[in-house]
């Protein structure tokens, strides 16, 4: 069976802040900027990954999502309770530094896990919690 993931979605509240975070922090290249009936989605990528893509989107974009709905996937939000992604790294520490000098909000800094990698995290500009690992060398 030939199954690969394609896209993966992230809820933002400023696009304009994620940008600066996912683009310029980390070096992805947006791929797609779209307005549609007042919301917006940014599809970004890895160079090193053309096919696979992070969407950013707002907040309970479903358009089946009741108001109330989408005020409760904003709250979760704020509160940095919506789960975001997990990146791969060659080299944990030297992300750490750069994304820790931009400002974000540091969760872990660079630890050995018990389970075979070094890892770190942080939070996005909208509170999304963001891993990055290293794999051991083979």
């Amino acid at each position: 069976m030939d199954v690969k993931l394609k896209q993966c979605f992230i809820s933002v509240d400023d696009h304009d802040k994620a940008l600066a975070f996912y683009r310029d922090v980390l070096g992805l290249e947006v791929r797609n900027d779209v307005g549609f009936e007042g919301m917006r989605w940014v599809t970004l990528g890895s160079p090193l990954q053309p096919d696979v893509e992070i969407v950013l989107e707002p907040p309970g974009a479903n358009p089946d999502a009741s108001p109330a709905d989408r005020q409760a996937m904003a709250e979760l939000l704020a509160k940095g309770m919506l789960r975001g992604v997990i990146f791969t790294t060659e080299d944990c520490d030297a992300l750490f530094e750069r994304v820790r000098e931009s400002g974000a909000d540091v969760l872990q800094e660079p630890t050995d896990q018990p389970y075979g990698v070094r890892d770190c995290a942080f939070r996005d500009p909208a509170g999304n919690q963001l891993r990055f690992l290293q794999r051991p060398a083979e």
